[in-house]
Parts: C-alpha cells; sequence; structure tokens
C-alpha cells in the first residue's frame, strides 16, 4: 500500500495570500521574533526564567484575545485545537529553554544555534509530505543554514597561561540548551503549519492559553516571584506582544507559502537577536557573523525572488 503526501489545510474561507506576501510575512515574523527574543533573554537575566515565560506568554495571550475582532469569522475543527495544542508543548518547552540559554550565554551564539534545528525540523517534515522546492529555493535555504551556522560562531580566548597561539574556537558551554530548545520550536512551527485557515487565530489562542497556565503553575509550584522591577515588567510585557505578533504573522504566511521556504524565512531571527545585542548589549560580531548576516542577505533574496 502506497500513500501521497500529505498537503497542509488549506481554505477559501480566507482571501488566498500571495506566495510574495507570504515570504514578507515570514520576514515581518523573523523580525519580531528576534526582537522578543533579546527581550526575553535580557528580562531572564535579572530574573526568574519561568516568571519571565509566564508574564510574556499571558501577555502575548491578552494581546491576542484584544485582537481577534479584528479578524475574520473563523470555525476551527477538532483537529486545528488538537495541533494547537500540541504546538503548545513545543512552544512552551522551547521558549522556555531558549530564555534560559539566553540568559546564561551569548545571544549572538544561542539566536543562531537555536534556528538551525528550528528550520532543519520543519523543512525536513514539508519535504517528506510532498513539498515541491525549485533549485533556486533549495540554494536559498542552504545559505540561510549556512548563514545561521556562521551567525553563531564565537571566539574565546584560551585560558591557559602557557597558550600563545592565536584565540581558540570552542563550543560554548549553552550549546545544548539551543540545541533542544530549536527541536521544540521546529515541532511548533510544524503543528501550527498543520492547522486549517478556518480556525483563523484560534489555535494560537488556544496555545497560549495553556502556555500561561502551564508556566503560571511552574513558576508558583518553583517558588518564584512573579513581581519584577517596573522597567523589567514592562520590557517582559513588550516581549510578550512582539512574540505574539510574529506567531500571528507565521500563522498566516503558512497560509499560502511553501512550508520549507516559510519556515526557513521565519528562522532567519537571530539577525535581529545579534543586532540588538551588538547595539544595545555592546557584543560584538566578528570576521565570521559578519560574513553570514551578509549570506543571510543573499539567501533572502533568491527565496523571496522564486
Amino acid at each position: 500500500m502506497t500513500f501521497g503526501p500529505i498537503s497542509y489545510p488549506t481554505s477559501s474561507r480566507w482571501s488566498p495570500l500571495t506566495e510574495l506576501t507570504s515570504n514578507v510575512l515570514a520576514l515581518l515574523s523573523a523580525a519580531f521574533y528576534g526582537a522578543a527574543d533579546f527581550l526575553g533573554g535580557l528580562v531572564s537575566r535579572r530574573a526568574s526564567t519561568l516568571a519571565v515565560v509566564f508574564l510574556t506568554q499571558s501577555w502575548g495571550f491578552i494581546a491576542l484575545i484584544a485582537a481577534l475582532p479584528l479578524f475574520p469569522t473563523a470555525h476551527p475543527s477538532a483537529s486545528d485545537l488538537m495541533w494547537g495544542s500540541v504546538a503548545s508543548l513545543g512552544g512552551s518547552i522551547g521558549v522556555a529553554l531558549l530564555y534560559r540559554a539566553l540568559a546564561v550565554g551569548t545571544m549572538a551564539v544561542v539566536a543562531p544555534t537555536t534556528a538551525v534545528c528550528a528550520v532543519a525540523i520543519p523543512v525536513a517534515a514539508g519535504v517528506l509530505t510532498g513539498e515541491r522546492v525549485s533549485l533556486p529555493t533549495w540554494m536559498g535555504i542552504a545559505l540561510a543554514v549556512v548563514a545561521i551556522a556562521l551567525v553563531g560562531q564565537e571566539r574565546r580566548t584560551s585560558t591557559d597561561p602557557m597558550q600563545t597561539t592565536s584565540p581558540v574556537r570552542r563550543l560554548p558551554p549553552e550549546l545544548g540548551l539551543a540545541l533542544l530548545s530549536g527541536v521544540a520550536i521546529g515541532g511548533f512551527f510544524v503543528a501550527l503549519a498543520r492547522t486549517s485557515a478556518d480556525a483563523g487565530m484560534w489555535p494560537l489562542v488556544l496555545s497560549r492559553a495553556q502556555s500561561s497556565v502551564l508556566f503560571g503553575i511552574a513558576a508558583v509550584v518553583a517558588g518564584a516571584s512573579l513581581r519584577l522591577p517596573r522597567m523589567l515588567f514592562l520590557l517582559a510585557l513588550v516581549g510578550g506582544v512582539l512574540d505574539v505578533v510574529a506567531n500571528g504573522l507565521y500563522l498566516l504566511s503558512t497560509r499560502s507559502g511553501s512550508l520549507p521556504v516559510v519556515v526557513t524565512l521565519a528562522s532567519l531571527y537571530p539577525a535581529s537577536t545579534v543586532l540588538l545585542a551588538r547595539f544595545v548589549l555592546k557584543e560584538r560580531l566578528n570576521a565570521l557573523q559578519v560574513i553570514g548576516v551578509i549570506t543571510a542577505l543573499v539567501a533572502i533574496t533568491l527565496i523571496v525572488a522564486n
């Protein structure tokens, strides 16, 4: 017995987006994802990670509920809600691990490392389920993965006092957290893309509601204080809103775009995280990271121009 390719749900209830529009939305989602991750990681350096994740998830949920009247009437099916619930699990684990990694490590390393897994898993899933990808797009996807890896290159100086050679390169300690986070976020991307256009934003609403409750309970059990200084509280609020905006843009982009392309573009979010870390935290980019940023721009051009 043979099985045909599994197609991602579509519907005529929502006006179809062009492929170019879908790619632009995916790029915008990447910019918002990167900014949200930067803020989440920044606040997590000064407060409990559980508390920060709960605040960002809950504020994002409130913002999403407030924005629902702006969207057309939706009719989610049981399958849509199920995929939203699955997305909640992946997104919750992924965000928690990501914020922790951003808090203890260098943002210019953590964000790109996470993105490598976040893009690899959905692209593989799309290809395995029958997505057709052109040669220029494949080239763009390959370059994007290379760009993500290059941006994550960190140079550290040897601690050996007898070492007289140039600085050595080694894997940063936060790499494990970043990789696990990427796997979970990749699962989130795949699950959310399986929802139909009829579902509107409801799978995302369910996902945010579940994650807010989950991390609220986890924070209480762990004894984490939910009371943050005013500035940190505001940064967490903004981060939560930016994250849910990014999720919404990604969800819309999947309605008409190719999953491998959309996920690859959305996974270029490390660019904004790295740039914010550079200008706000004064983290410096080395030569390989600069090459990585340029490579990412070329990758975007190849993917969007197709």
